[in-house]
């Protein structure tokens, strides 16, 4: 459905829910935006456009063993930062496989695969390098190409951050090759990385994140006649940043690209976090947000709003409008294909953990590993895209040991998440309970919310609901034509966020909701869903 957008504004952020490190390119009339995953199978998250109101999920290119296996990987690793451009005929994602965050080392490769259209084939992955994260290619306009990507340097002198390093792609011998130049050290925010280049009237542009992902997060800017450099900083170092306004809703915002209409405008896409009203929490992760930008006298790029402050209602580029059809609130599972919406765990072998077809009309997950595993849990779940919402679904099992358990979980991480669980217990037999894990890190030590198991009977189907509202997390549950019973104590939705638990930089993913099944007697009991319902509320 298309129709002429007359002064019609883009609402943000753009693409709600887990959503970060956008990378934008036009390729004839039509916009596409990659963002990271993490630990979240397959990778990299791909929405589509033609007018930059509308956007919808059509892609996650990495999608088999070959590109992607994150077994093993720990919370917030795997995919970061991709890069998504287009030259010659073929669109190329540059992408971060992250192994480990923790203490001063980073144990990242990087890689490179292409497509000759956005849905595939994606190819198999050129290994780029190992020294930083989130590459970025640049395809120059005398057909070279160019790797930019963060160095990491765990000596820590006189920051892990190293600066940004350029250095050639051979496409036809598919490696990198020629000297590794450190073209820019960044401003003195610090933190500097996901770097992009774009080249301009003369001039090569380097476009870094800053001040880390957590409030004092920033764009920055720098440019050079040559790309090896020497790089000068923009007048105000930043074209985007939150820190200076803390009133604004919009808040961490940074990490950006730009894209130029075909009209000749410019937008600026960065990531950007919601927190809950009054506490520096984001349970919604860091969402998508786009921004109305232009070019100066001075050949610097600025926003069109107030100088750096990120705006929620942006003016629309005068594009025909393109509607997309509602994500519908209810999944029957009744295709052969896992719905769009959804993603597991870590692990490029999901026939281990669900089936559509061993029962026609439900969702089947085989119990694996336990709540949290960095390597084989039945998880399926969406993202949480608003601050309230309703989710439902009904689970049919029978657990025979207090080792097996199914049913709906609000999940951050291994140690962030709510869940409700029909399992068995020595008094109550079957029964259910609620599994906290309330940001206790790094243990990610349990919490029982219910001081007594409640029955429920044996075999039978048993419909469960959550309702968040902010902070407060409820759970609900029915049996048979019974009406809904309150379950537990309410809970704290707040801390299924990045800022729980180690704090703002530690974490950097969002809440979701979806179904669990678990088995660490290693029986490999299965659990039947028959449906998932997922609303967001105002």
């Amino acid at each position: 459905m298309t129709n002429a957008l007359q002064n019609q504004m883009i609402q943000n952020p753009i693409l709600k829910g887990f959503n970060p490190d956008p990378s934008i390119v036009r390729v004839g009339d039509d916009y596409y935006i990659a963002t990271s995953t993490f630990e979240w199978y397959p990778g990299v998250q791909i929405h589509h456009s033609r007018d930059l109101v509308h956007w919808q999920l059509i892609a996650r290119p990495l999608n088999r063993a070959a590109q992607l296996d994150m077994r093993g990987n720990g919370d917030s690793c795997g995919v970061w930062a991709p890069c998504l451009t287009y030259a010659d005929g073929l669109f190329w994602l540059a992408y971060s496989d992250v192994k480990r965050k923790d203490g001063n080392f980073k144990d990242v490769h990087n890689y490179l695969v292409t497509a000759p259209e956005i849905t595939g084939p994606w190819s198999d992955p050129v290994y780029l390098n190992s020294s930083g994260f989130d590459p970025s290619l640049f395809h120059d306009a005398d057909g070279r190409k160019w790797l930019v990507n963060l160095v990491w340097d765990h000596r820590a002198r006189p920051s892990k951050f190293g600066g940004i390093l350029l250095q050639e792609y051979d496409a036809e011998n598919k490696k990198l090759t020629g000297p590794i130049n450190n073209i820019f050290k960044g401003s003195p925010l610090g933190l500097t990385e996901g770097p992009h280049l774009y080249r301009r009237d003369g001039y090569y542009y380097l476009m870094t994140a800053e001040g880390g992902t957590g409030y004092r997060h920033a764009v920055s800017l720098a440019r050079s006649q040559s790309i090896a450099g020497p790089y000068e900083l923009h007048p105000q170092w930043h074209v985007l940043t939150s820190r200076f306004f803390v009133d604004s809703p919009l808040q961490r915002s940074g990490h950006g690209d730009i894209v130029e209409t075909q009209h000749g405008e410019t937008y600026l896409v960065h990531l950007t976090g919601r927190p809950i009203a009054g506490l520096h929490r984001t349970p919604l992760g860091r969402e998508t947000a786009i921004q109305r930008a232009q070019w100066d006298a001075d050949g610097w790029l600025r926003m069109s709003g107030e100088a750096f402050a990120p705006q929620e209602q942006v003016p629309a580029p005068d594009l025909p409008a393109c509607l997309f059809p509602p994500e519908p609130v209810r999944h029957d599972f009744d295709g052969k294909q896992l719905p769009l919406a959804f993603q597991w765990l870590r692990t490029p072998h999901p026939e281990r953990l669900f089936s559509l077809t061993a029962r026609p009309g439900f969702l089947r997950l085989t119990g694996r590993e336990s709540v949290g595993s960095w390597f084989e849990q039945s998880l399926i779940a969406r993202r949480q895209t608003a601050l309230s919402y309703r989710a439902e679904t009904v689970v049919q099992a029978l657990p025979a040991n207090y080792q097996q358990m199914a049913g709906l979980i609000a999940y951050y991480n291994r140690f962030a998440f709510h869940y409700l669980a029909l399992t068995w217990d020595s008094t109550a037999g079957t029964c259910l309970q609620i599994f906290s894990c309330a940001g206790d890190w790094p243990e990610g030590r349990l919490t029982l919310a219910l001081e007594q198991p409640v029955p429920v009977p044996a075999g039978e189907p048993i419909r469960m609901r959550i309702e968040v509202d902010g902070c407060a997390l409820r759970f609900a549950y029915a049996t048979g034509n019974e009406a809904w019973q309150r379950i537990g104590p309410v809970l704290d939705a707040s801390l299924l966020s990045d800022e729980a638990g180690q704090g703002e930089h530690g974490n950097f993913t969002g809440a979701f909701v979806g179904m669990s099944a678990n088995d660490v007697s290693g029986a490999a009991m299965t659990a039947d869903f028959d449906y998932f319902d997922y609303e967001d509320r105002a």
